[in-house]
């Protein structure tokens, strides 16, 4: 089975968890049909299907801990994605294809229906994981990953700097820099990205690590692929809103740029972008050598995380 074949199929599976645990739930009917047209949105499952796959690398197998764990970890997902496209934040029109929650509902209920992910995310993983702690490890990572030293630091820098904010913050120093004003520019964007897409990436190895049983070696070196392959991931988004058009994308091209965000290749420009996502995939392919050729699904989405054209 090819690569795309295999994505397909654990995205399947992550699609099937889902709609078990959103029907097992006991939600107004209302409220139920927003989160089922968020969760339905044709996303490509990167996130979910990591955790499926590092957790068949250590433990043989997928089990029932994994699809929780899978289906918690794209819930948040999916509220980041909801409450990012508000007005408030980067007040977008499109995701996946369709049109935003805001713009499909209203503001306030794409407010609620992210809040009703995060926190339907936690309880599925308390009261869905056989034990308690394999459930306390997996909520620790997600909310240290979602959460202030994560996710949300994240979200916070890329609304307060842009590029020419960052400019003029590093020429205001008063004492001679350290560093140039390129590379203080270039740092604040891994900050950005670091914790607002790799993190959740890491995680996801994480989780996946936890629930096949993996141990303290194997755990930590999925961890850092994941960490990895998350920042190559953003970097390849960030050129993609470049160089895609809309259709291809799901979602408004040419955003990031037209509103001065702190990306890298609005940091370092395109081509030193490019070679920045393919370090970052040799990387992390290069933290799995322990596995053997065990983990070449994984080798193989890293490979084609910077190739991706959507």
């Amino acid at each position: 089975m090819n690569f795309n074949a295999q994505l397909h199929q654990k995205a399947q599976s992550v699609n099937t968890a889902l709609q078990q645990l959103l029907a097992s739930q006991p939600i107004d009917g209302e409220l139920k049909e927003v989160l089922r047209y968020v969760l339905e949105g044709p996303g490509k499952r990167v996130r979910s299907a990591m955790v499926l796959w590092c957790c068949e690398l250590v433990g043989g197998r997928m089990n029932r801990n994994s699809e929780i764990a899978a289906a918690a970890i794209e819930m948040v997902h999916t509220y980041s994605l909801v409450h990012d496209d508000l007005p408030a934040m980067d007040n977008d029109d499109l995701r996946r294809g369709r049109p935003t929650c805001h713009k499909a509902f209203d503001e306030a209920t794409a407010i609620l229906a992210g809040d009703a992910l995060l926190t339907l995310a936690f309880e599925i993983l308390a009261k869905g994981i056989d034990k308690p702690a394999i459930a306390i490890k997996l909520i620790g990572e997600l909310a240290q990953a979602a959460g202030p030293a994560g996710m949300i630091a994240g979200q916070m820098a890329d609304m307060k700097f842009m590029i020419d904010d960052l400019r003029l913050a590093i020429g205001k120093q008063k004492s001679e820099p350290v560093l140039s004003e390129a590379e203080g520019i270039e740092n604040q964007v891994k900050y950005i990205q670091t914790n607002k897409t790799a993190k959740l990436f890491r995680c996801a190895a994480a989780m996946g690590a936890i629930c096949g049983g993996a141990s303290e070696n194997q755990y930590k070196s999925l961890c850092e692929y994941g960490l990895k392959l998350g920042l190559g991931f953003q970097i390849a988004d960030d050129i993609l809103d470049i160089c895609a058009s809309s259709e291809q994308l799901g979602k408004t091209a040419g955003k990031d740029a037209s509103a001065g965000k702190a990306t890298y290749p609005a940091a370092v420009g395109v081509e030193k972008s490019k070679q920045l996502a393919k370090k970052l995939a040799d990387e992390s392919i290069a933290a799995l050598e322990s596995f053997g050729p065990e983990a070449d699904t994984l080798r193989e989405l890293a490979m084609a995380l910077p190739e991706r054209t959507r």
